[in-house]
């Protein structure tokens, strides 16, 4: 297992994978969360290109959830090349038996040496192990490498995917923050803060705009608890509401919210002192 504090990988050698070998805990629908995101709110972008390839970073001890990412991704563009990439030799060995007519496996890393340029990069649970340091140039690297009008999708989720936190980066750098809750699976939207992508997880503190969001998500969801008997789901959306009624730069509505997702613009909790101070 890698050390928390291990830094990036600097191995030079040609053709050798950018990055750290990660446990590969892997779990199927783990990914259902941030799947069910990207097909329902990037239908155009994946629709847009003939055949995109979307790349899935870090795919861990089995292909699973690369698979149910390609049968996802497949439903809205038949087209879509699914490239698995990982850094570990025998992951990748193994993982070919799943490989399939527009769905490959490889050996890969953060430099995205892929066929094309990927138009979806998602990078899950990989980051982890990094030094916040590290963060702002490995996300440079993989958006560097993205097809025009592309997207990563770095973040982390719990072991079974029931709480998600994921940051969308285009080209030109992070566009917003998204959390993703299961209901019945947390007491408090705050709870997704152990969750939190690398970028953010040591920020929660007193003072930080993340910080801030959080505390806020947690009031405005304690308000809401006025309409708990119609369900969790209605009572999400109304913290939901709330919290834009406050001024928060929440995007996207309803139809997103009634999946126990809240996307956030990146400016409002990027790192760094809250406005407030």
């Amino acid at each position: 297992m890698v050390r928390k504090a291990e830094r990036l990988s600097k191995d030079t050698h040609v053709g050798a994978p950018i990055g750290n070998i990660t446990r590969g805990t892997t779990h199927p629908h783990r990914m259902r969360r941030v799947d069910r995101w990207l097909t329902g709110t990037q239908t155009a972008l994946l629709r847009g290109t003939d055949a995109p390839l979307a790349v899935d970073l870090g795919f861990g001890a089995s292909p699973v959830t690369t698979l149910e990412m390609f049968e996802a991704l497949r439903k809205i563009n038949p087209r879509t090349q699914v490239l698995g990439l990982e850094i570990e030799k025998d992951r990748v060995q193994l993982a070919q038996s799943a490989a399939r007519e527009g769905l490959a496996f490889a050996l890969g890393g953060f430099e995205l040496q892929t066929p094309q340029r990927p138009l979806v990069v998602r990078a899950f649970n990989v980051l982890r192990q990094y030094q916040e340091d590290d963060v702002a140039a490995i996300w440079t690297r993989m958006a560097s490498r993205l097809a025009p009008g592309g997207l990563v999708i770095e973040g982390t989720c719990s072991e079974i995917g029931r709480v998600a936190t994921w940051v969308a980066l285009r080209e030109d750098g992070p566009e917003s923050l998204t959390l993703a809750m299961r209901f019945g699976a947390f007491e408090l939207p705050s709870d997704a803060a152990e969750r939190l992508p690398k970028a953010l997880i040591h920020r929660n503190t007193p003072g930080e705009r993340i910080h801030d969001f959080l505390q806020a998500c947690d009031a405005a969801w304690a308000h809401a608890a006025t309409v708990r008997s119609f369900g969790a789901r209605q009572r999400w959306i109304q913290m939901c509401q709330s919290l834009k009624a406050e001024g928060w730069a929440i995007l996207g509505g309803v139809s997103r919210w009634r999946l126990g997702e809240l996307t956030i613009a990146w400016d409002a909790v990027r790192p760094g002192q809250s406005s407030a101070l």
